[in-house]
């Protein structure tokens, strides 16, 4: 359990504390800074009651296995992880400066174009998961931000608590039992709502297809009202653009592989998809 209440102004090693940046089901976020060199970071640390889960500790450092290995500047990265006393764990990563997918999403849709750049650089992060034998598993808008830059803004993924690493022989290890579903619904794939353990590369891809539709559409595939049993038997909705020019055709035929409902018809990977968005956003230049 932790042995202090932590609050702004509290330290972490060589980390000052300034304010909470977020809170989920395993730690609460903070933005902090070093005293030494006053870099800011985000520090991730365990809620006291996940702290003394065997389950939730094992997750924790996993993540930040899994974080340590990634270099993509479409992925959040790891400075390093923590433990001991007043805080038992805690995993300092680059502090992003933007706004969350989801936030955006609340005010305004995507053009097709911004869209393609916005998967572009989605799937370059999670091919670069994937290339290490990582699944994300819990690809949504609320675990991207847009970070600002000269051209506009670039995704950024992070919060891989629920990721599953595979190992040298190819097989995936997982804390999650048997039948689990773990995600976040509207973003989940078919076979995920069955049994987490059934995820593949291609899980993370119909994510990240549903992320696409809901950026130019404004809706999801599958209405939040619908009984799951549709998302298992049906596909979902075509996408539709309003365009006829080529590259939207494009994108609608992509984002409508991406989200077929079962596995074999989508994208085997992260990076397959990748590369046909990127093709297609140069045949339109």
């Amino acid at each position: 359990m932790l042995s202090v209440q932590l609050a702004p102004g509290s330290q972490i090693g060589v980390y000052v504390l300034e304010s909470l940046l977020g809170s989920g089901a395993f730690g609460v976020v903070w933005l902090a800074h070093r005293t030494d060199t006053g870099e800011r970071v985000a520090i991730k640390v365990l809620h006291p009651e996940a702290a003394v889960s065997r389950e939730s500790v094992e997750r924790f450092r996993r993540e930040a296995w899994a974080l340590s290995r990634l270099t993509s500047p479409h992925i959040a990265r790891m400075h390093e992880l923590l433990t001991g006393p007043p805080f038992e764990m805690a995993l300092v990563m680059e502090y992003i400066e933007g706004e969350l997918l989801s936030d955006v999403f609340k005010r305004a849709q995507f053009s097709v174009e911004d869209a393609m750049g916005l998967g572009i650089g989605i799937l370059a992060g999670v091919a670069e998961m994937q290339s290490m034998g990582i699944i994300h598993r819990d690809i949504k808008p609320e675990n991207v931000i847009l970070r600002p830059n000269d051209s506009g803004w670039h995704a950024v993924i992070f919060d891989f608590n629920l990721s599953r690493v595979k190992d040298a022989k190819g097989k995936a290890s997982s804390l999650t039992s048997m039948h689990a579903a773990i995600g976040t619904v509207p973003y989940m794939s078919p076979e995920q709502l069955l049994d987490a353990r059934r995820v593949t590369e291609a899980s993370d891809v119909y994510s990240v297809g549903a992320i696409l539709y809901r950026a130019v559409s404004g809706a999801l595939p599958f209405d939040t009202r619908e009984s799951l049993r549709e998302k298992l038997q049906q596909e979902a909705r075509p996408l539709v653009t309003g365009r006829a020019d080529p590259m939207a055709k494009g994108f609608e035929r992509v984002v409508t592989r991406a989200l077929r409902r079962r596995p074999a018809e989508r994208y085997a990977k992260a990076q397959d998809m990748f590369d046909d968005l990127t093709k297609l956003a140069s045949e339109a230049m």
